[in-house]
């Protein structure tokens, strides 16, 4: 069954995430940005998660860029990240093998119920925009040393 988009709501948005983690488990960020079809970045977000492996992190920042998308009453989104793990996990290509990732995999599933349709894609870090979510993360982690 495919839901029809309601009014106001924003389709064919782009979300690319990236989490980052300094040390395996340590301090972790997580960002995303919303990006509509015209290429205007609707929202970009970059935080501290706490300590959590790199994994752990993209992860975070894919939950958290589901969230956001929802909210902005997205119905089709195309999700991009520079983790392969986590892109093909969520496509299914991988299984889930790490009990500690099992949780963040299970929230990530259970927010694409709020989409008509989502597609993951795995680009490179030298993509531009995956670029402008690394650096939102790393922004976020050297503010812990100053």
């Amino acid at each position: 069954m495919e839901l029809l988009p309601t009014p106001g709501s924003t389709d064919d948005v782009r979300c690319y995430t990236d989490g980052a983690s300094r040390g395996n488990p340590g301090p972790a960020a997580g960002a995303f940005i919303l990006v509509d079809r015209e290429g205007k970045i609707i929202e970009e977000r970059g935080w501290l998660i706490g300590t959590r492996t790199n994994n752990e992190a993209e992860y975070e920042a894919l939950i958290a860029g589901l969230a956001a998308a929802a909210g902005h009453g997205c119905r089709v989104l195309s999700v991009f990240s520079d983790s392969e793990l986590v892109v093909r996990q969520m496509q299914g290509t991988y299984r889930v093998r790490s009990l500690r990732l099992l949780p963040y995999h299970t929230r990530a599933r259970e927010a694409l119920a709020r989409f008509t349709r989502v597609s993951f894609r795995s680009v490179p870090r030298e993509d531009p925009l995956i670029q402008r979510a690394d650096l939102l993360c790393n922004q976020v982690l050297d503010s812990l040393s100053r």
